[in-house]
């Protein structure tokens, strides 16, 4: 008995000073550069990836291009004792959908999910991009090879499936590649519909578009600075969640924000010389990616990429002019950058898919009093140590402060006046891993 309570207490103590769990930084270690390179090279050299481009060939085109990602992604099931559900997930878009779209196509994700232990249905999901353009996004047929968009973030996602394939965690982690991104977010779309189907509950989705480039368009050089963007708060809100968010805040604290704090934090522990640059956009100005489709029905989803883009090497033809080199050429990517950036979302993947889920139901009261009142729905799961709240400054974008409060469905936090700060509660776990925080949906007296 003796021995259970110092091993316990000893426990919660680690997880109060943040003690960090040595598998997240062998998974740093892991991420190679060199096959991120030749996966990048393998994709830049099937000519052009463009969505209407050919599917028959076996060395240029879209369809060759997917069908080397099923393969990867096959090889590494294999490598794991078939530990991969490997499959395409297609959809047929007709022509005239909208002007991108000038015959009809076969829209193909491919898709590889590592089922969770505990949780198989509850999924955290990184993607990338297959298909790539140039200047005229309905040119289909000239060379195209998209080395750092979107080479590089699928070259990432292979490579966390890699990686990640030789653990196994309680929640399910999705790797996917998602077509018809230049056209109009169609795979996007496809996959979000098709999971809203089978009722996968998606905990969050990681956009990776564009995670090689260093030198930016402006003379900028920056090998540590990424940018995250998510949305502030769901498409999906009700109206009386509206009315109840003008008047109780939690403007900026939806799910998709809530992602990114997770990925903001983690970073900064495990990382720390990297800059995660949280950017309080669904994108980038009038632009779009992969991970809206997610946000459109309902899902927490963000995008991770380069902080200093370089418009010359974007939806360019290959050209010179005036001294400049157009064109995303793999010469551009910067394979050391991409890989830090697999890392990251290799080391959140891994972080939530460890973590118990999220508690429910999460309350909030303390209105002209001087503390503040919670109460939660807890998780009915052996492997959780507690629950963490965490609160902030109004007008800070990170959680600052935190405090475990055990494994109770209840507390009153003392000496802390809640007009001033805003709230969160997260489940912890055993192994130290944290769910996503959850900011309160309901108020009490």
């Amino acid at each position: 008995m003796k021995t259970f309570l110092t091993s316990t207490l000893l426990l919660i103590s680690t997880i109060l000073i943040g003690q960090t769990d040595k598998k997240i930084y062998d998974i740093i270690n892991t991420v190679s550069s060199k096959r991120i390179k030749n996966d990048i090279k393998t994709l830049s050299d099937f000519g052009t990836r463009h969505t209407l481009s050919d599917t028959v060939s076996t060395t240029r085109g879209i369809g060759a291009a997917r069908r080397w990602i099923k393969s990867e992604f096959d090889n590494i099931s294999k490598d794991c004792n078939n530990c991969l559900e490997v499959f395409y997930q297609k959809d047929l878009v007709k022509k005239g959908a909208n002007q991108r779209i000038v015959k009809d196509v076969v829209v193909v994700n491919v898709v590889a999910i590592q089922r969770g232990t505990k949780y198989p249905n509850r999924f955290i999901m990184m993607s990338g991009d297959i298909d790539s353009r140039v200047t005229n996004p309905n040119n289909y047929t000239s060379d195209s090879p998209g080395a750092n968009d979107n080479a590089s973030g699928m070259a990432g996602t292979i490579e966390a499936a890699r990686v990640l394939s030789k653990y196994q965690f309680d929640q399910s982690i999705i790797y996917v590649g998602l077509s018809g991104e230049e056209q109009g977010l169609f795979g996007g779309k496809g996959l979000a519909q098709y999971a809203k189907e089978k009722k996968w509950d998606i905990v969050g989705v990681m956009n990776n578009d564009m995670i090689g480039n260093i030198k930016g368009v402006d003379g900028v050089i920056d090998n540590r600075t990424f940018r995250i963007f998510s949305e502030p708060i769901p498409p999906t809100e009700t109206e009386k969640q509206r009315k109840s968010r003008r008047f109780y805040g939690g403007e900026v604290d939806g799910i998709s924000r809530q992602l990114a704090r997770y990925i903001h934090k983690t970073v900064k522990t495990y990382m720390p010389e990297m800059n995660p640059m949280m950017v309080y956009r669904l994108d980038r100005f009038g632009r779009g990616g992969h991970h809206r489709p997610f946000n459109d029905v309902g899902f927490a989803g963000i995008r991770i990429m380069e902080a200093h883009e370089n418009y010359t090497q974007q939806h360019q033809d290959i050209r010179e002019e005036n001294g400049i080199k157009y064109g995303d050429v793999i010469e551009h990517v910067n394979f050391d950058y991409a890989a830090k950036l697999t890392a990251v979302n290799a080391i959140n993947l891994a972080s939530i898919a460890w973590a118990p889920p999220a508690p429910s139901e999460v309350k909030i009261g303390g209105i002209v009093e001087p503390s503040v009142k919670f109460k939660w729905k807890k998780v009915n799961d052996s492997n959780i140590l507690g629950y963490k709240i965490y609160w902030r400054d109004t007008t800070s974008p990170t959680w600052d402060h935190s405090r475990f409060v055990g494994d109770v469905d209840n507390f009153v936090l003392d000496g802390i006046v809640i007009d001033n700060f805003f709230f969160g509660i997260a489940s912890v776990g055993k192994n130290g891993h944290e769910s996503l925080v959850v900011f309160p949906s309901e108020i009490f007296r």
